[in-house]
């Protein structure tokens, strides 16, 4: 089946600029603002009923959102004001299809002009196979949103555990308040039962109705935690762990010589800042430049090994990810890859550790900003890091693990990819649709 018969964009749908909307002007609200990347707030009024569709016209152009709430389309963004009887998620995957960076008119910043999309002559082929296409990319793009929502509960599970031990020193302050009650009043409370309440969220009575291995298990936990704090350079801070620079633990640096390598088209996959993902430890695989042999063995100064971490110093700064088990890939030069003494620091310790606000607000403060921001090696060597023992690093590695291993992360990049050369066939009738009847 082929899909001969076409129309101009601009007569198949009916495209409309978005809407100012400053910061400052925006109520609280759970009306998303559709920025030209995505969500970029939230306001209390809506101008558009969903299901919607939007693109980037300013910043980033193109792309293309499906936004299945009422929303707020930004002014940086165009949105589709009229359907003209297509079917709204077949438009979106329609958009996703299209190239619009050859309609760039702007000299600095990208930008769209809606007036050229004349020239887009795309396929009418009839509501109903419309309808189809839609549904079998939906049903791979809706798997992929339930991955990734699983994906986000077990990350802000871990990052939960990370805060509790590591930020708010949970375990330590419940063990310092029994202990300060049992020196005013002898009450029979037992230091070590508190900081495994704090642990676990159970009630002391919850405690004794957990079998006798996971109790002595939680015991062991709570025995690694001090009962005091001390005063150091980040403020108080649990007795007998230490304050390091990042320099003191880095054991090596991966990185391609800040310089562009050649790509091929096929080869070994090269990463770039948007292969880091926002909710997800380990990055997406799906790029379309590659590196050969030759390049990866001769270009990069060492290579990437098993949860290595990886963190963007260009452009969009501080995304990090963890090397997947058995994948072998090269970064380019807005990537820096880092691999810390194992004897001082642990990867997901400290994948968590550069994930938590305090780094983050640590690295904004070292940006040098010209054209676009970074952040240089030198740098990021001298932010000061929690050192807990390394028998409460591996607790907590032991702890965390099994949440991070059930992230689907390996199905949702197969998924992606099945999508990604799914739909550029389904658009293009080069793939049969079950049941299809000729388009009117």
């Amino acid at each position: 089946m082929s899909f001969e018969k076409t129309i101009p964009l601009n007569e198949f749908i009916t495209l409309q600029r978005g809407f100012d909307l400053p910061k400052d002007d925006r109520l609280e609200g759970s009306v998303p603002v559709i920025a030209s990347t995505g969500i970029g707030g939230y306001h209390n009024e809506a101008k558009v009923q969903a299901p919607g569709v939007v693109i980037g016209r300013s910043g980033s152009i193109g792309g293309g959102q499906y936004i299945t709430e009422n929303f707020w389309p930004l002014n940086t963004t165009l949105w589709v004001k009229d359907f003209k009887g297509h079917h709204q998620r077949y438009v979106y995957y329609l958009l996703k299809s299209i190239d619009f960076q050859q309609f760039n008119v702007g000299s600095g910043v990208p930008t769209l002009n809606r007036n050229h999309l004349g020239s887009v002559l795309v396929a009418d082929i009839g509501y109903d196979n419309e309808k189809r296409i839609a549904e079998i990319i939906g049903e791979v793009d809706d798997k992929i949103q339930l991955n990734r929502q699983i994906n986000q509960t077990l990350k802000e599970m871990t990052q939960a555990i990370f805060k509790s031990w590591f930020v708010d020193f949970e375990p330590v302050k419940a063990k310092i308040e029994v202990k300060a009650k049992i020196e005013v009043k002898a009450n029979g409370q037992d230091p070590e039962r508190a900081a495994m309440c704090a642990i676990s969220g159970k009630t002391d009575d919850e405690l004794d109705q957990l079998p006798p291995d996971q109790l002595a298990q939680l015991r062991a936990t709570a025995a690694l935690f001090p009962d005091e704090l001390t005063d150091s350079e980040l403020g108080p801070v649990p007795q007998g762990w230490s304050i390091v620079r990042f320099k003191e633990i880095i054991k090596k640096y991966i990185d391609n010589r800040g310089k562009t390598p050649p790509t091929t088209e096929t080869g070994i996959p090269l990463l770039e800042v948007k292969h880091l993902p926002d909710k997800e430890l380990r990055p997406n695989l799906n790029t379309a430049k590659y590196v050969t042999q030759e390049t990866y063995d001769s270009w990069f100064r060492a290579h990437l090994e098993e949860d290595d971490i990886i963190i963007s110093t260009v452009g969009t700064i501080g995304r990090i990810c963890l090397v997947p088990k058995n994948e072998k890939f090269a970064i380019a030069q807005n990537l820096l890859g880092m691999r810390f003494d194992r004897k001082r620091a642990l990867p997901y310790f400290m994948y968590y550790q550069m994930d938590s606000f305090r780094f983050r607000h640590d690295v904004d403060a070292r940006l040098v900003v010209t054209v676009q921001s970074s952040i240089k090696r030198k740098d990021l060597e001298t932010i000061d890091l929690l050192s807990p023992t390394m028998d409460l690093q591996l607790e907590f590695e032991k702890f965390v693990k099994p949440f991070v291993r059930k992230q689907q992360v390996i199905e949702t990049e197969d998924l992606r990819s099945i999508r990604d050369s799914l739909l550029p066939k389904l658009l293009s009738g080069e793939i049969d649709l079950p049941g299809n009847t000729p388009s009117e």
